[in-house]
């Protein structure tokens, strides 16, 4: 059984990843009761954490597996997170998408230069693609989460929080897969023991949930999970890896509603001017509209882990949504 990723991972992730990957800032959410600190990882070239992870793990690999290349699946925000190191580190990248992926991360994996396969959405259809076509091809796996080194590339949001809020007691956390959620735990554990750790899942996708609360892995179906605008969190099921973190490391994970998710997006965007995409703002809607079921805290800090959203959707919701006037 693999142990936990460790605090001295994390940290030689940090440093392969100086230069690659913007130190994203921790921003007031202005007029927030109590005060809310927003580390916007929409902020990175890629515009989502998934960079860390990803450029983490290709840094890693000897020349003979940088030259086959590699591979990977995603729904899009990893994809691209691969192809842009891809191009970095100089070699080939076969991406895997599920043929409902959003177009906009699709478009800009493919402007990126690396080639896309169309699988069925369910995460076993992607799966299987990915592993056939790397035995086809002999590329390198680089999977979206369940990855130590992938792990401690996202551990590295953990890191910076833990560095530029030494008194942080609350950390939020949008979930998928849940490499971000373990990472980040990992990392602040090691440094601010006594900080809470909450993941925030759409109430129409919260297969994390269970699984925290049932102590073991449980899948959704697709056809579930596919409900949410969320599409970075239609994970079906939370790797091996990232569920022993989370039973070791979270303390809960809540659920937020589409509503609030909409909400939360407008509210980032005419009040605190961050963009987000559904699955980067779920933390950010927790702490806004779930303070009751959040520990008490002084100094809570929400990761907004990504902004490719579709330019249609955010001008839908900016036009329905209203400013919070600071009192």
């Amino acid at each position: 059984m693999q142990s936990l990723v460790s605090i001295q991972e994390i940290r030689a992730a940090a440093a392969a990843l100086a230069g690659v990957a913007v130190r994203t800032p921790l921003m007031p959410f202005p007029g927030a009761d109590p005060a809310l600190l927003i580390k916007p990882e929409s902020l990175q070239p890629t515009g989502a954490f998934k960079l860390r992870g990803a450029y983490a793990a290709m840094n890693t690999l000897p020349a003979a597996a940088r030259e086959r290349g590699v591979i990977t699946h995603s729904s899009g925000n990893h994809g691209l997170a691969v192809s842009y190191a891809a191009r970095l580190l100089g070699m080939p990248a076969i991406v895997v998408v599920p043929e409902d992926a959003a177009p906009v991360k699709v478009a800009a994996i493919r402007a990126l230069g690396a080639e896309i396969v169309i699988s069925a959405p369910t995460l076993a259809a992607r799966l299987a693609a990915t592993r056939d076509l790397a035995a086809q091809r002999g590329a390198v796996s680089i999977p979206p989460f369940d990855d130590r080194r992938v792990i401690a590339g996202q551990g590295t949001v953990g890191l910076e929080i833990a560095a530029d809020s030494p008194g942080v007691d609350l950390v939020v956390i949008p979930v998928g897969g849940g490499g971000l959620i373990s990472g980040v735990a990992a990392a602040v554990r090691a440094l601010r023991p006594e900080a809470a750790i909450i993941g925030v899942e759409p109430a129409l996708a919260a297969d994390a949930r269970d699984s925290l609360h049932e102590g073991h892995p449980v899948a959704w179906p697709s056809s579930a999970t596919h409900r949410t605008i969320a599409d970075a969190l239609r994970v079906d099921q939370v790797g091996a890896l990232p569920m022993r973190h989370m039973l070791e490391l979270v303390d809960d994970i809540i659920t937020v509603t589409e509503d609030e998710i909409r909400a939360a997006i407008g509210r980032l965007a005419l009040e605190a001017r961050l963009i987000a995409e559904p699955g980067g703002a779920v933390a950010v809607a927790a702490c806004l509209f779930h303070r009751a079921e959040l520990p008490a805290a002084d100094t809570t800090v929400a990761v907004l882990s990504g902004g490719n959203i579709d330019p249609a959707m955010l001008l839908s919701i900016l036009g329905a949504a209203t400013v919070t006037v600071p009192g």
